[in-house]
């Protein structure tokens, strides 16, 4: 497979791009975070058992799990742009179904359209990626990677008073309509990556990575009905593990392969990873814990009797404070490295977790638990890429990086599911109605508390990352991660980018993509219009080179694998790209 570029963009980026790219982000936390303040509510509310109830939120957790590779690939292929229209577009038909349904399967339906959102988040940084000179590049990603936090710490209290105040199905109406105004800003102002990608979707990939997780997670959640050591409890399990088994193979054999499993071969992603994964855990027990402990009268002994504004306005300091912790993690990284700070992180989320268990009796004891935990989250997840990036080839981020994504929401559905079952196996019924016990909370939090324990033994054991590593963690986008590394390893290409004329083209973007399709390196030119890119291996490649006011081009070229650098020039059409 070799990548391509079209002939011309539509059109130039604007300033606009970012913070349009911005509020998709926002719009995703939207949905991730939408019926938070009816938690406790939706048994009632959808007239189901509370462990069915709990598929309304794991639904849409899975879904962008698994929605995160696919969009991914597919932007790849048919257009970043497009395929980010398309992920609104599909959480919008979403939030339409569940606004017009009270019936527990057409709203997990809607729900698990509306998680296709979350492929809004690596398609906008690709579109960065593309778009950007890279001086600008670091500060619109962590833009980017904190409208996360934005959103989230927006909408609780938003949600809230929309639900306090009118019917429920209010709130799928409100996110439609930012799903609706995000298409049309992103219509308006963010124009098509010429880069494209050659070959064909991994269908079977995406279909059993959905499969094994769904079979995974059923039995979670509904086990204590159906009995831990039922045959139909232990049967999906043994199914989830051989088709998660089989679907691993399969991504080892295809040319393409939907997820790049053979970058969890070295010791300091595999442990990043699983540390992902306990992270994503301990990420959403404070989202479905402090909202219903809030709500529930103080005739129960042990709830807060607050309103669903109040509960939201409590725990939104979670996601303000992972917004604010983003200068704090550069500084602290810069000097101690990502190691420590996802060390620091998980030691400031297990103090969350640990006093949180004894500051249960007021309101303001939830907003020091929720911006203790919103500090160590923010710190740990800004850690994790930057350890990706360290821990792998310059070929290989972009899919690492990838995967490393997919583990955190991993964590999240694991940790819906799980908590999800243990309230609803706690709780008291009363009337007819469950209501989630004081016990239930503990057990929830000691769930967390121990998954941020084994996060940090698996972050203790990781090592420290070498000189080559660290000049890639320094670097704020893969343009510079390259330079570092091609500054240490002279064996790629080099040469200048050109005009028609024999002109030097200054700060010309030089992309190197690999014989798979993925792109293996990109720098900018220099102003004598020089540039090098260091390969990763022996073999063929193309170079795409492309600049404002030129044509794009685009060549092929062969390393032979030695420490010598191939010359090459590139040369750029004299068309001029029309705004």
């Amino acid at each position: 497979m070799t990548l391509t570029t079209t002939s011309r963009p539509t059109r130039s980026a604007s300033g606009a791009v970012v913070p349009v790219l911005a509020f998709a982000g926002i719009v995703v936390a939207v949905m991730q975070t939408l019926l938070v303040p009816v938690i406790k509510d939706l048994p009632q509310l959808l007239n189901t058992s509370p462990s069915n109830a709990t598929w309304v939120l794991t639904s849409t957790l899975l879904s962008g799990a698994v929605a995160t590779p696919i969009m991914g690939r597919l932007g790849d292929l048919y257009g970043k742009r497009r395929m980010l229209i398309t992920s609104l577009a599909v959480m919008v038909v979403g939030a339409l179904i569940s606004a017009f349904t009270s019936a527990l399967l057409p709203m997990i339906v809607g729900r698990t359209l509306q998680g296709f959102a979350m492929g809004a988040i690596p398609l906008g940084i690709g579109l960065m990626r593309d778009m950007l000179p890279r001086e600008k590049l670091g500060s619109a990603m962590a833009l980017m990677s904190s409208s996360i936090g934005v959103g989230g710490g927006l909408a609780l209290p938003a949600a809230a008073l929309v639900a306090q105040h009118t019917d429920w199905h209010a709130l799928f109406y409100g996110a439609a309509g930012l799903g609706v105004l995000s298409i049309g800003l992103t219509l308006l102002t963010v124009p098509e990556s010429p880069m494209r990608a050659e070959g064909s979707f991994d269908l079977l990939g995406a279909l059993g990575l959905s499969a094994g997780l769904v079979l995974f997670l059923l039995p979670i959640t509904k086990g204590s009905d159906w009995g831990w050591s039922s045959a139909t409890t232990l049967g999906l399990f043994a199914a989830a593990v051989v088709v998660l088994l089989l679907w691993g193979l399969l991504e080892l054999r295809v040319a393409a392969p939907l997820v790049d499993l053979r970058t969890t071969a070295r010791r300091e992603v595999l442990l990043t990873n699983l540390a992902s994964i306990m992270v994503g855990v301990a990420f959403y027990v404070v989202s479905l814990v402090l909202p219903q402990l809030l709500q529930l009268p103080t005739a129960t002994g042990y709830g807060l009797g607050q309103s669903m504004v109040v509960a939201g306005l409590c725990v939104a300091p979670l996601g303000l404070t992972m917004m604010f912790t983003a200068p704090v993690y550069a500084r602290l990284s810069a000097r101690y490295g990502p190691k420590v700070t996802l060390i620091l992180g998980l030691l400031i989320i297990a103090i969350g977790y640990g006093g949180g268990l004894g500051l249960m009796s007021a309101a303001w004891q939830t907003v020091v638990t929720s911006v203790m935990l919103g500090a160590g989250i923010g710190l740990a997840y800004s850690s994790l890429p930057a350890l990706i990036v360290g821990a792998v080839p310059a070929s290989e981020t972009g899919a690492a990086n990838g995967l490393n994504t997919l583990m955190r929401s991993i964590g999240t559905s694991v940790s819906s599911a799980v908590v999800g079952m243990v309230l609803a196996n706690t709780a008291d019924h009363v009337g007819g109605v469950a209501v989630p016990t004081m016990h239930g909370f503990r057990v929830s939090f000691l769930i967390a508390t121990a998954a941020v324990a084994l996060g940090l033994l698996l972050a203790l054991f990781l090592p420290r990352p070498n000189r080559q590593a660290a000049s890639q963690l320094r670097a704020s986008s893969e343009e510079e991660a390259n330079l570092a590394r091609a500054a240490e390893v002279l064996r790629g290409f080099r040469g200048r980018v050109l005009d028609a004329d024999g002109a030097p083209v200054a700060r010309a973007k030089v992309t190197l993509i690999d014989r798979r399709g993925r792109q293996a390196g990109a720098t900018l030119s220099a102003e004598d219009g020089s540039y090098v890119l260091a390969v990763p291996a022996e073999g063929p490649y193309v170079l795409a080179a492309r600049a404002a006011g030129h044509g794009p081009h685009a060549s092929s070229a062969t390393h032979a694998g030695d420490d010598r650098p191939v010359d090459l020039d590139l040369s750029l059409p004299g068309e001029a790209v029309t705004a």
